[in-house]
C-alpha cells in the first residue's frame, strides 16, 4: 500500500518530495523491542506528513507492545481523525452520499487504561473523556462543516452545513454527557450551522438507511471507528475507505494518511490488495501540503479507474495491487478533475 502512495507521489510532485521509509508495527517491536521506535518518532516530527500502512498487531496482550498508530496520534497530537465518506462509481455503492466523519483521536476507550481484577475474572477499562479534547474536536467539526458548506452540499435540500453530534449521554451521563454538553457550547458560535444529536445506537441504524441526509459527523473515539467502518461498507468497502489523522503545527494541518482498512494477513504477499483506499488517503496527504490541484488529479484518476476497470477481487475484478496502481498513474495526466472528497 505504501508503495503505492509512494508512485503517485512521486509522479504528481517529482523531485519536491522525499520519501523516507520508516519502520513500525509488529515486526519493528519483534527486532527492536518497540513497536514505534524512537528514530521513526524523531523522523516523523522533520517530516511535513506521512503515509501509513496497515500493520498487524497481536490480538492476545503482548507485555511492552502498544499499537504504533494509536501511539503516534498521542505523542504526535493528531487530535481528529477525518474519514469521507463518498459514493464511488461501483456498483457496491451507495449513490449520493457525501460525508466526512470527524472522530476524536486521543481518548475514550483507546486510552489504554486497562487493568484486571485480582483473580483474573474481571477485567475493566477506563474511558476518558475531556473537555479540552472534546471542544477541540468539536471546532473542528464545526469549521470542517462551515467550508463544505461553502463548497455546496452534495444532494442536500439545505443551504447550510450540518453537524450531528454521535453519543450516548441517556447512559453514559458523565462521559458521554460531558462531549454532548461541549460540542452544543461550541455549537453556539456556528449559528450558521444546523446542529442535531443523535444517540450512536440510533444513528447507526439511520446511517444505514438514509446516508444522504448527513454531512459532518462528530464522534468520540470509539463510536467514530464504528461508524466510519459501518458507512464504508455503503459506498464501496473499506478497500475505497481513506482517512487522515491530523493535527498542527504552525497553525497549519499536519497530516499522517492511512486507509481505514487494517491488515490482511491471509492475502498478505499475494499483491492483490486495493490501494484505493490508501491513494485516496494521499490526496487528503496532499490537500494538507497545499497541492490540491494534485489532490484533485489524484482523486480524478481513481474514480476512472474505478468506473472504467480494471479492479481487483474486492470489487469483483482479477487486478493485482500493481495493475491498479499503474492504471492510475496512467489517467493522471488526463484524468478530469474529480468533485474533491471534502
Amino acid at each position: 500500500m505504501v508503495a503505492a502512495s509512494a508512485r503517485v507521489l512521486r509522479e504528481l510532485l517529482g523531485r519536491r518530495v522525499e520519501l523516507p521509509k520508516l519502520d513500525a508495527g509488529w515486526g519493528a517491536f519483534q527486532s527492536t523491542g518497540s513497536a514505534l521506535p524512537e528514530e521513526t518518532l524523531e523522523a516523523l516530527k522533520l517530516c511535513d506528513g506521512a503515509v501509513f500502512g496497515a500493520v498487524q498487531s497481536p490480538s492476545e496482550r503482548v507485555a511492552g507492545y502498544r499499537s504504533p498508530i494509536v501511539a503516534m496520534r498521542k505523542q504526535l497530537g493528531l487530535f481528529a481523525n477525518v474519514r469521507p465518506l463518498v459514493s464511488a462509481p461501483v456498483s457496491s455503492s451507495r449513490q449520493g452520499v457525501d460525508i466526512l466523519l470527524v472522530r476524536e483521536n486521543t481518548e475514550g476507550l483507546y486510552s489504554g487504561r486497562e487493568r484486571t481484577e485480582p483473580g483474573g475474572e474481571v477485567a475493566v477499562a477506563e474511558r476518558v473523556v475531556s473537555r479540552r479534547a472534546s471542544e477541540r474536536i468539536a471546532r473542528f467539526a464545526f469549521e470542517a462543516a462551515v467550508r463544505r458548506a461553502g463548497q455546496g452540499s452534495v444532494g442536500a435540500d439545505r443551504m447550510m452545513g450540518r453537524v450531528t453530534i454521535a453519543h450516548k449521554a441517556n447512559v453514559l451521563r458523565e462521559t458521554d454527557g460531558l462531549f454532548r454538553r461541549t460540542c452544543l457550547d461550541v455549537a453556539r458560535e456556528f449559528l450558521q450551522i444546523e446542529v442535531e444529536e443523535q444517540l450512536v445506537d440510533s444513528l447507526a441504524y439511520r446511517l444505514i438507511l438514509e446516508p444522504e441526509r448527513y454531512d459532518v459527523i462528530v464522534a468520540p473515539n470509539l463510536y467514530g471507528d464504528i461508524l466510519a467502518d459501518a458507512g464504508a461498507a455503503l459506498v464501496g468497502g473499506l478497500g475505497l475507505a481513506p482517512s487522515a489523522n491530523v493535527g498542527f503545527r504552525d497553525g497549519t494541518p499536519w497530516v499522517v494518511a492511512e486507509p481505514v482498512h487494517g491488515s490482511a494477513p491471509d492475502i498478505a504477499g499475494l499483491g492483490v490488495a486495493n490501494p484505493v483506499a490508501t491513494l485516496l488517503a494521499t490526496a487528503l496527504l496532499m490537500d494538507s501540503l497545499e497541492a490540491q490541484d494534485q489532490a484533485a488529479m489524484l482523486r480524478g484518476a481513481v474514480g476512472r479507474v474505478l468506473a472504467e476497470g480494471p479492479r481487483t477481487p474486492d470489487l469483483g475484478g482479477r487486478a493485482t495491487t500493481e495493475q491498479i496502481t499503474s492504471a492510475v498513474v496512467e489517467r493522471l495526466g488526463s484524468a478530469e478533475t474529480a468533485r474533491p472528497s471534502r
